[in-house]
């Protein structure tokens, strides 16, 4: 690609993202509108995180709290009052936030094994939804909350923020334009040192309801390794790092490709490291068969040294005539051939910011946002498949027709996972 061409479509490019951050920002402190009446339910580190997006964009009053930690919601709640000089309500049970009078849009930063009655309940009271990632604990629960979101008709948004990644959007427009050619394959990586906590069985903190906490899913004896923060690691509540933080760039992946879901995946790996900390693999290693291509991933995250630390979070897209790499903040082209230069295209982005704006913008438009329920439940399933096929160590193969695993039983029983007593699952299929 000849240097004029390509500043030209970098800066095109660029023109086009100001003009929408404008669009979605230029009133954004506008007096003349009602302020847009939210509550938080988990007010851990992503949900807060999420509410200083929604007052970056502005617009919003955060009237409600919900969190089963007491000192969790009490400090949030000092926050808020802080920042729009009123104090939210708060509550333990996210049922009676959603009862809160005058409530238009709750934001869902729970973990992820709650996410399911929470969400359905909320767009069953006819409220709008930000929910994080990844939108379901099991599939059969994401499959009830798209039937859910469906019928109710209200805006949803999934916090899949890399697709506000303007390097990611710029390095999609580059591959469509065909300037790699057909994409053979891709290859995904998250390298990183995990933090374990103490693994000692002992009793929660008394701010900490942990009967509340573990809800629908298994009640595992406490530990800080699984409580606030480090459930991520754990199986029964966060199931990995993939699921975790890798879905962000697996939802990535599909959203460049194009694609929905793979027709197969097989994965391996295991605990070697961590071996006795935590109960997900440390390394490992999935390919996710798409009609387009076949995508790679990979994680360590026992702290290895890389011989290349600069491409260990990011997207390789591998081009019949060339390569491109795409991280939060910067894209790189690769040609091919003898003593060809890369490229390097850097690019800041207030992801978090963004996807809020684009969330918030939906409600009062009351048109969907791209990063609907569907699109949550596909980069959820993908990923959630592989866990599967990582617990089975078989290939699994998928009909996206159906939804269903093709010839495999025992691996088709965990689709769904048993609820907790009283709870009972959403999914009646």
């Amino acid at each position: 690609m000849e240097t004029m061409n390509r500043r030209k479509f970098i800066g095109t490019t660029v023109a086009g993202t100001m003009a929408m951050t404008n669009m979605l920002y230029g009133d954004s402190g506008s007096t003349n509108k009602p302020k847009l009446k939210i509550g938080l339910i988990g007010c851990g580190g992503y949900g807060m995180s999420d509410v200083r997006a929604a007052f970056k964009v502005g617009g919003v009053e955060v009237i409600a709290l919900c969190d089963i930690d007491s000192e969790h919601l009490a400090n949030s709640a000092d926050r808020i009052e802080k920042i729009q000089s009123s104090r939210p309500r708060t509550f333990k049970d996210y049922k009676e936030l959603l009862d809160t009078p005058g409530l238009e849009a709750v934001i869902i930063a729970s973990p992820p094994h709650w996410h399911a009655l929470m969400f359905i309940a909320a767009v069953e009271k006819g409220l709008d939804v930000y929910c994080e990632k990844p939108l379901a604990y099991d599939i059969r629960e994401g499959m009830a909350m798209v039937a859910a979101a469906k019928r109710s008709g209200r805006i949803v948004q999934i916090g899949f923020q890399r697709r506000q990644s303007k390097a990611i959007q710029q390095a999609k427009q580059y591959i469509r334009e065909g300037h790699i050619g057909r994409i053979v394959q891709a290859q995904v990586q998250i390298h990183y040192t995990a933090g374990i906590r103490d693994t000692t069985i002992q009793k929660p903190p008394a701010t900490l309801d942990w009967d509340a906490w573990c809800g629908p899913a298994p009640k595992l004896p406490y530990c800080p390794q699984i409580g606030h923060v480090s459930w991520r690691l754990e199986k029964e509540y966060g199931h990995g790092h993939l699921v975790d933080w890798g879905i962000h760039l697996i939802d990535a992946t599909r959203w460049v490709l194009g694609e929905t879901m793979p027709q197969s995946v097989q994965a391996m790996g295991g605990i070697y490291y961590f071996k006795d900390k935590i109960t997900t693999p440390d390394a490992l290693t999935v390919q996710f068969d798409f009609e387009t291509c076949p995508v790679v991933w990979q994680h360590r995250i026992w702290g290895a040294q890389e011989y290349s630390p600069e491409v260990s979070n990011g997207i390789f897209f591998y081009g019949e005539k060339g390569t491109v790499f795409a991280t939060d903040r910067k894209w790189i082209i690769i040609p091919k051939g003898k003593n060809a230069q890369p490229t390097v295209n850097e690019i800041g982005a207030d992801m978090g910011r963004d996807h809020m704006a684009e969330f918030l913008d939906a409600v009062q438009s009351r048109k969907q946002p791209p990063c609907t329920t569907e699109e949550g439940y596909y980069s959820t399933a993908t990923v959630k498949l592989a866990m599967i096929a990582y617990d089975m160590g078989t290939k699994i193969t998928w009909d996206r027709e159906s939804q269903t695993i093709v010839g495999n039983p025992e691996a088709s029983k965990r689709l769904k996972r048993a609820y907790r007593s009283p709870y009972e699952h959403p999914y009646r299929g």
